[in-house]
């Protein structure tokens, strides 16, 4: 009788909290992004003709190669297409990489715009060749058109305009470009150590990662700037297994390739990290949630009640939103004997995990560490890079991009973003509290598919508004 009593005062608790959550749901208001790209051909037709040639100038970056001959290339064309940049800013080059100084008239709080010159390869067939800068269709085409030469020709036409207007910079500003960031190379810790060496502490960093971003989550319409706040990490492990090897024709139990393949079962089936709300994810989804129809401002609207609901679903939905409540275990290379009757002596998998601040790469590596042994499988650190401190949604430098985006994109909601690559801006947060990722271009599905995928192209509309965004977030800074 008491057991029953429990049972129903429990189900009483929760209507309770449903009809709690119903009511807040049905009493907030619904809200709606009514932004779109503005036309200006003008400034369009200048701006992709610009874009155009940096994409038509070929930077594709591989690692273990002597390229800084091909990037000075490069650097003659932006000296062609921005030549006040070039006459009146003091000019840094680094084995490729560069860094402009603009002096401002105080130096409390300098503000560093980055973006790299160097692109992925380009294999396949495209519609328009990868390095054609082809302007078709109310796009630029070709490899590096939307990753990311879009932003440096963005925040060098927005200095050279305010040069040709003479305005001088409230605050010390810092133009930064590294040609290794493709493959995560030194070129942006050397910027850095030179930031260093001159005592720099920038107050902001603004570099890729988020952007204006058609539908961000499924249900959520239109578009929203995702201002990325978080960096997760990344590591490569390779685990191997084992064994004396032999002939194909009287195989053993748990090979070396057998026991690799159940360790993969076992985390495909059982995922072993854990899933979590961080504070920006919970805040993005409590921010897009008056977007989404009513299911989407029910559930992610009363975090506070089905969190732990979404927690176990949410990954079982969604390999996207799974990324952003735990760190991912991505199974990507493999190796064993080289003959097909020959038992391997050795065989290895390697893992691509994203580590999320929750569980950060030394618990990370543990639990596969761990998991691994239950296997008779060694465990190799190849490289590991630890999940990024988070910018605060309630700092000084979230607001004024959060302004300067209200100013130049009106009617564009702003959200904080999660951001699961990596970028060049984790560097910086060495010497800097505030490297916010956001790039003011709109990424549409066509432009998402198309970074390190065929047919890569950005729409000419984004242009003048990225311009602008710049010189807006130059000006503000004071």
């Amino acid at each position: 009788m008491i057991a029953l009593f429990i049972v129903l005062a429990l189900l009483g608790v929760l209507l309770l909290l449903l009809l709690i959550a119903l009511l807040r749901t049905l009493l907030t208001p619904t809200k709606q992004s009514l932004w779109q790209p503005p036309s200006d051909p003008e400034r369009e037709g200048r701006y992709a003709e610009k874009l155009s040639r940096m994409v038509r100038c070929e930077t594709v970056s591989r690692k273990g190669e002597d390229q800084r001959e091909k990037f000075l290339g490069f650097h003659r064309l932006l000296a062609e297409l921005f030549p006040l940049v070039h006459e009146k800013l003091e000019k840094t080059e680094i084995d490729g990489n560069l860094l402009f100084y603009w002096k401002g008239k105080h130096s409390e709080r300098p503000l560093v715009l980055m973006s790299h010159q160097d692109v992925v390869p380009a294999e396949g067939e495209w519609s328009h060749p990868p390095f054609s800068g082809d302007i078709a269709e109310g796009k630029v085409w070709g490899r590096g058109s939307a990753d990311t030469k879009c932003s440096v020709m963005g925040f060098f036409q927005a200095v050279e305009e305010l040069l040709a207007e003479g305005y001088e910079p409230e605050q010390d500003l810092y133009l930064s470009s590294s040609c290794t960031e493709e493959f995560g190379g030194d070129g942006c810790p050397k910027l850095v150590g030179e930031m260093e060496r001159r005592g720099v502490k920038p107050f902001l960093v603004c570099d890729e990662g988020g952007a204006i971003v058609q539908e961000p989550i499924g249900g959520v319409k239109n578009y929203y700037a995702m201002i990325g706040v978080l960096e997760k990490g990344r590591g490569a492990l390779r685990l191997t297994a084992r064994s004396n090897g032999g002939h194909a024709s009287y195989p053993p139990k748990n090979s070396p390739i057998a026991r690799l393949g159940k360790f993969i079962a076992q985390v495909e089936k059982h995922d072993p990290m854990t899933a979590d709300f961080e504070p920006e994810v919970a805040a993005m989804f409590k921010t897009l949630a008056p977007y989404g129809p009513f299911y989407l401002r029910l559930l992610f609207g009363n975090l506070w009640l089905f969190r732990p609901l979404l927690k176990k679903l949410l990954p079982k939905i969604s390999p996207q939103a799974g990324a952003l409540l735990k760190t991912t275990v991505a199974f990507t290379m493999q190796s064993g004997s080289d003959a097909p009757n020959v038992l391997p002596q050795q065989a290895s998998l390697t893992l691509d995990l994203r580590y999320i601040p929750h569980q950060r790469l030394e618990e990370s590596n543990r639990v596969i560490r761990e998991l691994a042994e239950r296997y008779d499988l060694e465990t190799e650190v190849l490289m590991a890079n630890d999940a990024c401190e988070p910018v605060s949604i309630r700092s000084e430098a979230y607001a004024l991009v959060e302004k300067v985006i209200g100013r130049v994109f009106p009617e564009l909601p702003a959200c904080p973003y999660v951001m699961t690559g990596g970028t060049d801006a984790r560097f910086y947060q060495k010497i800097c509290d505030a490297c916010i990722r956001f790039s003011p271009v709109v990424y549409g599905p066509e432009q998402m598919k198309g970074m390190h995928g065929l047919n890569e192209n950005i729409d000419v509309r984004s242009l003048p508004g990225a311009v602008d965004f710049y010189k807006t977030l130059i000006r503000e800074n004071r």
